[in-house]
């Protein structure tokens, strides 16, 4: 049975959730990280030598140990039977890449600056400069959407959920 360290709170988990629960997949969940503590364990730390990133989740068993949420999807998708080799396969990943690089980065700000900063400590003038990026690439999303039903067609595919959980998060600031 796949084993899953990480909090539920997490972003980078819920996209693992997500998927598992897209694969039916059975998986066992152990919370670690922030108050949960375990990530600078010795036997998690000889899984995932990056514990002591924020980002980092792990997964043993039949995904290997990985420690990416989104190499954890992907891996999971090929093997589970949701493996996608047709031509729209590149979009998809490209999709989950761009989550990555400019969703996350402008999306991450906005959270730990409302969720995680005490009120008299945050720069409201930073969170909006990063909240309108985040704007910015939900306009270009929205522009993608056009014609689709879900970001990478009519279809709902593995794409869709490292985006969905980043659309959730930005719905629950609002």
């Amino acid at each position: 049975m796949l084993k899953l360290w990480g909090r539920i709170n997490s972003i980078n988990v819920q996209k693992v959730l997500w998927t598992l629960a897209e694969l039916n997949v059975a998986y066992e969940r152990t919370d670690a990280g922030l108050q949960f503590g375990v990530v600078n364990e010795p036997f998690y730390r000889r899984m995932n030598p990056n514990a002591a990133c924020r980002r980092s989740r792990t997964t043993d068993s039949c995904c290997g140990n990985r420690t990416q949420s989104c190499g954890i999807s992907r891996r999971s998708t090929v093997r589970h039977a949701l493996a996608e080799r047709s031509p729209a396969t590149r979009r998809r990943r490209s999709l989950m890449d761009w989550t990555t690089s400019t969703v996350a980065p402008a999306l991450t700000p906005v959270f730990w600056g409302l969720i995680r900063t005490p009120p008299e400590k945050r720069n409201m003038a930073s969170i909006e400069a990063e909240a309108e990026k985040v704007g910015q690439a939900f306009k270009v999303l929205e522009h993608s959407l056009e014609g689709r039903d879900h970001v990478a067609g009519k279809s709902f595919t593995m794409g869709d959920i490292p985006l969905g959980t980043f659309v959730h998060r930005w719905y629950a600031l609002a």
